[in-house]
């Protein structure tokens, strides 16, 4: 039995989208790595509570097919602040954070940054 549940999970795997602009931060990668941790025998891996394991498979297929966005549809694709899905996504996208991240440093950290060989977090050590 533990070789279908590792099957599903794996094909579950296949079947998960994952979001390039958010390197190494999307659901679809820690599926993967938390799948991977879980069944480190691969089919001959000893489950230790089967119905855990059945019903973290069962809420994940929920997630996977939008059962909840089809039960209970909304009216307008927006937030309640107004905002887009695409603009959500494209505020989350790696990219931008790091240059939101790299507009909250000071002006003089920067200019050390640049123009020193070794990184900041040397000199606070």
């Amino acid at each position: 039995m533990a070789a279908a549940r590792y099957r599903r999970f794996l094909r579950l795997c296949e079947e998960w989208p994952v979001e390039e602009t958010k390197r190494q931060r999307d659901l679809g990668t820690a599926l993967r790595q938390r799948v991977a941790q879980a069944f480190r025998e691969g089919e001959n891996t000893p489950i230790a509570d089967p119905e855990a394991c059945d019903q973290m498979y069962e809420s994940l297929v929920k997630i996977h097919t939008n059962f909840y966005k089809n039960k209970y549809p909304r009216l307008k694709d927006t937030t309640f602040t107004g905002v887009t899905v695409e603009d959500c996504r494209m505020i989350l996208a790696t990219d931008i954070l790091k240059q939101m991240e790299d507009m909250k440093k000071g002006t003089w950290r920067r200019l050390r940054e640049k123009f020193s060989a070794k990184k900041p977090e040397e000199d606070l050590k």
